[in-house]
């Protein structure tokens, strides 16, 4: 079926029920026949009053909807409302606040927060394959997060300031592919061990690999990457020694936390991370022209068999 191609369009189309459920079937299930969501069996009946689907199988839950099995999961709140909304994060450049959804879509802030946190955890990919070879370099960096003291109410600074410097901010490490894939982490520290064990992890053996001047880089080279360090307080380029392209990325996720989320807890960077992680990589190129709609299809293909309860989202199990 075909699929919205702007906002305005998404949020006209998906109003309709019938769309939004020939959409999540299309998405579910590609062939279009509609399997249970605990059995896996085809025979099942459509109940339209109810919305629901009937399975005939031997189980305590014979009644299922279109949600069960994915990040809507005992959600009350409708798809009519569920899609706009992931089309929205999806594609705002710097992302959308719960306060933006809670006006434009009718739900009240605290259910807007949660669903965004749901639609992160659908943004979020792992993969197994490692950046670089093949001559690819490879940036390294990390930068800290934490809001400037002097922008914070007196109550709030007297609860996440307790020294100067850099004590209290939260850390994030990157990894990126010259012309390719970016992968973020939240990390405890900046300590040498962690940092080069995630480098091994995820780059191949062999690869260029540039990172500034932290000594917790130092030895790369014995671990059998080509290393080269750009001391930035001499200069940020090199020729082909830089970290411009991680610079571009901490800017544009600062730019967001800062200017659309406002306060973010420690506890969640690694969420906001997969967020603009994932628009990064699936960002409209030269050699990938990547439309909204794209981008929003391939963040629905992967909602199916991930949840988030509030307990979670909330550190209250």
């Amino acid at each position: 079926m075909s699929t919205p191609k702007t906002l305005q369009e998404a949020i006209q189309f998906f109003a309709n029920f019938d769309n939004c459920r020939e959409f999540m079937i299309s998405v579910r299930w590609p062939d279009g026949k509609v399997r249970c969501s605990y059995c896996n069996a085809e025979k099942v009946t459509y109940l339209e009053k109810a919305r629901l689907y009937r399975c005939y199988g031997d189980h305590p839950k014979q009644k299922f909807s279109l949600k069960v099995g994915t990040i809507f999961e005992d959600s009350p709140i409708p798809l009519e409302k569920w899609l706009p909304a992931v089309w929205m994060l999806i594609n705002c450049k710097n992302g959308v606040s719960s306060y933006e959804i809670h006006r434009d879509l009718g739900v009240t802030q605290k259910s807007a927060w949660f669903m965004l946190h749901r639609i992160r955890l659908a943004m979020q990919s792992n993969s197994f394959v490692k950046l670089g070879g093949s001559g690819k370099p490879v940036e390294v960096d990390e930068t800290f997060i934490g809001g400037a003291a002097r922008f914070m109410h007196p109550a709030r600074r007297r609860r996440m300031i307790t020294a100067r410097g850099v004590k209290d901010k939260a850390a994030a490490f990157a990894i990126l592919e010259r012309d390719g894939e970016i992968r973020t982490f939240a990390v405890p520290n900046r300590k040498k061990h962690g940092l080069q064990g995630m480098i091994v992890e995820h780059v191949q053996p062999g690869t260029p690999l540039y990172s500034d001047a932290l000594m917790s880089y130092m030895g790369l080279t014995k671990k059998g990457f080509e290393h080269k360090v750009i001391d930035h307080a001499n200069r940020y380029v090199d020729g082909k020694v830089h970290t411009n392209g991680l610079e571009n990325f901490w800017s544009l996720l600062k730019r967001g936390l800062k200017g659309t989320y406002v306060s973010t807890e420690p506890f969640h960077l690694f969420r906001y991370l997969d967020e603009q992680t994932f628009r990064y990589n699936h960002r409209a190129t030269k050699d990938n022209p990547m439309t909204d709609s794209d981008r929003f299809e391939l963040a629905m293909s992967q909602i199916v068999g991930k949840r988030l309860t509030f307990a979670e989202v909330t550190a209250k199990n």
